[in-house]
């Protein structure tokens, strides 16, 4: 990555930390899902919105910590429950 890029990169993390990060505890599970929740309200199905790329992260970062720490989800992936 180029230097100007890495700068402009830091700047635009700054604003977003806090509000975007892996989440490893519930609440902070909650706190993403509420934020893909206003995301939702905002952004909709228009996949050409400038921040439905900021979603679908979202998105995926929630989906890790639920196949990871949902028990019930867990289990109704399993190959043993179908």
């Amino acid at each position: 990555m180029l230097r100007h890029d890495m700068i402009d990169t830091l700047q635009a993390w700054n604003a977003l930390v806090g509000k975007i990060y892996v989440p490893h505890t519930e609440d902070e599970y909650r706190r993403l899902v509420a934020l893909l929740d206003d995301f939702i309200d905002e952004v909709g199905e228009d996949e050409a919105h400038p921040l439905a790329s900021l979603m679908e992260i979202i998105g995926v970062l929630i989906e890790r910590y639920e196949d990871e720490h949902v028990p019930e989800l867990i289990r109704e992936s399993s190959p043993s429950c179908k």
